[in-house]
């Protein structure tokens, strides 16, 4: 799967985790589709979807094996390094520690590692 594909498949996961996951009717920019996601954030897509990947791949087959918590706290901390790749000064809900998420937002994090798994 290339980059691209592979950053199409981090946002549709997200998208899905958020429909899922989030109380209440979710923000707007939380469930954008792919052709109106900023290139930013497609280029973090895809550098996190690249991470998660490798990680699977260098683990060889055993990232299988971990909790969805730490699955969540990897897509997390990959995210995090994005965030403060393209903003000066990222918000601190950006860069906000993997305790500090909302528990949405965390299950999401951890179905977008299982979506990469399955892919």
């Amino acid at each position: 799967m290339s980059q691209t594909e592979g950053a199409r498949l981090f946002r549709e996961s997200w998208i899905a985790g958020v429909h899922r996951h989030f109380p209440g009717e979710p923000k707007p920019g939380y469930v954008t589709p792919w052709d109106d996601t900023p290139q930013w954030e497609r280029e973090a897509a895809g550098a996190v979807y690249d991470q998660v990947r490798q990680f699977i791949e260098i683990s060889g087959g055993h990232a299988s094996r971990l909790s969805r918590e730490q699955k969540s706290r990897f897509v997390a901390i990959c995210w995090t390094a994005q965030m403060f790749k393209h903003f000066e000064n990222p918000k601190p809900g950006y860069v906000a520690d993997w305790p500090e998420l909302p528990s949405w937002q965390q299950e999401t994090d951890a179905d977008i590692f299982e979506a990469i798994e399955k892919a």
